[in-house]
């Protein structure tokens, strides 16, 4: 079990985060994918929330409506660097401090995080029923007109997790390290097979 960070979080606590650490979010977490990070940032809709010092989830959840409330049936990551193009300004422009999603992110996030005091965290794919089970209240939906997977869901989370954290605050990115290091190795590996044969 990792650290559990309670949203909204703080500069002090997002700094003390390292990568490879596992943490759980719990709090206020609002999904933010394609749409919601066009519609804001290049269509210049303010958002209908402030985002600052919580988390966003790159997600397009399964809901259902049971009477008048919302049901998350599932919530797993959707893939992250689709959103690279839009994220150094997002974290700039939002004060979000956790940002959640799959696959990594690029140097333009990893500046942003550094920048802006955030981090990026991973949420293993295929656990959509395990994400479901961390939410336990859907408090509200906005831009719904852009579709159940790409609106903006406000949901109240616990323990919302295992999370890996990618991109530390101070720029430190685990998917271009575990990379760099892979290709040191591969060098290494084929020099190795240069000189026994």
């Amino acid at each position: 079990m990792g650290r559990v960070i309670h949203l909204p979080t703080s500069e002090e606590e997002v700094l003390s985060l390292k990568v490879g650490e596992v943490i759980y979010v719990t709090g206020l977490l609002v999904t933010a994918r394609d749409a919601v990070h066009a519609r804001f940032l290049v269509e210049g809709v303010p958002l209908p929330l402030n985002l600052r010092g919580l988390a966003i989830l790159h997600a397009g959840p399964v809901m259902v409506k049971s009477g008048s409330k919302w049901v998350c049936r599932s919530i797993g990551p959707t893939t992250s660097m689709r959103m690279e193009y839009y994220e150094y300004e997002f974290i700039e422009k939002t004060g979000v401090k956790v940002v959640i999603g799959k696959g990594g992110m690029g140097s333009k996030t990893a500046e942003a995080c550094k920048k802006f005091k955030a981090v990026y965290a991973v949420f293993p794919g295929g656990c959509g029923a395990l994400g479901a089970e961390a939410v336990e209240e859907v408090v509200g939906v906005e831009w719904l007109d852009l579709g159940i997977p790409e609106a903006l869901w406000i949901l109240k989370v616990n323990e919302l997790g295992p999370l890996v954290v990618t991109i530390d605050a101070y720029g430190n990115n685990l998917t271009e390290l575990v990379k760099n290091s892979a290709k040191a190795r591969a060098s290494s590996i084929i020099n190795q097979l240069k000189r026994s044969t």
